[in-house]
Formats: structure tokens, C-alpha cells, sequence
């Protein structure tokens, strides 16, 4: 059962954001602290990421635990129990397979696809960023490898 009215759930949901969110403006704010410079939400590629390091080909995405459906095995049985879950089923279930297509095609076409969990970000910014620069110290060890 929903605890609020239907005019304060509209509120709630116009007011959730699709770009500029806290979670990737912390994650955009600690790479910038380190040195790397980026584009938010890059059109040019597939699922426009809200972070895309093009010097590296590294695609990133900063992703709601609700929407894109994290621990979707426990949250599914959660909200077929709740109102308008088929609604709320049938959304989250595409966004998890959109999520998975863009990941097929950005790898596809080179890009490296990294995501992260938005109380991930929050609790532990330092480790996402630890990630990326792990991710870059790879793919340049690739390059370099490639390249005898």
C-alpha cells in the first residue's frame, strides 16, 4: 500500500532526476579532484552515460538502486505485493534488459562499460574512483601489448 496520495507520489516522481543527479555529481566531482576530465551524458554513444572518459574509451553509469532493479530477486517479490506492481514489474525488468543491451553494444564498438550502484558512490566514492583508474591502468597495459 502506497503511503501517499496520488498528487504527492506525482510530486515525488516529476521530481526525480534523469541527468545531474547527487550520485553522479559526487562521482564527477571525485574523478575531477584526481585529474580526469569528462563528458556527462554523452549523446554520441548508445544509452548516453552519465560519465564517458572518451580519452580511455571508458562509459560509465551511475544507476538507482530501485530503477535498475539491484537485488532484483528479493525487490520483485517485494513489489508484486505493492500497488500497480505490474506497472513497476514490467518497467524495472526492461530497464535491467535496456541496461544489458547498451553494455553488449558500447563493448561492441570498443568502449569499456562500468556501473555502479548509487549507495555505492555515496559510501565510497574513493573505491569507485579506484575502479576507474584500475580499469585505465588495463586497458593501457592492453594497448601497450598490443602495440609489439
Amino acid at each position: 500500500m502506497d503511503n501517499l496520495s496520488q498528487e504527492q507520489r506525482h510530486k515525488n516522481m516529476k521530481n526525480i532526476r534523469s541527468h545531474d543527479t547527487k550520485i553522479e555529481v559526487i562521482l564527477r566531482r571525485a574523478l575531477w579532484n584526481k585529474g580526469y576530465r569528462y563528458r556527462k551524458n554523452y549523446k554520441q554513444l548508445p544509452g548516453k552515460p552519465d560519465i564517458v572518459l572518451t580519452k580511455y574509451r571508458i562509459a560509465i553509469f551511475c544507476d538507482g538502486e530501485f530503477f535498475h532493479g539491484k537485488d532484483w530477486e528479493v525487490l520483485k517479490p517485494r513489489l508484486e505485493k505493492s500497488n500497480n506492481s505490474e506497472f513497476w514489474i514490467s518497467k524495472i525488468s526492461r530497464n535491467k534488459e535496456r541496461d544489458d543491451e547498451i553494455n553488449k553494444r558500447l563493448l561492441f564498438e570498443g568502449w569499456t562499460v562500468i556501473r555502479f550502484w548509487g549507495d555505492d558512490i555515496k559510501k565510497h566514492a574513493d573505491e569507485c574512483v579506484r575502479v576507474v583508474e584500475e580499469v585505465i591502468f588495463d586497458n593501457m597495459l592492453f594497448d601497450n601489448s598490443n602495440d609489439d
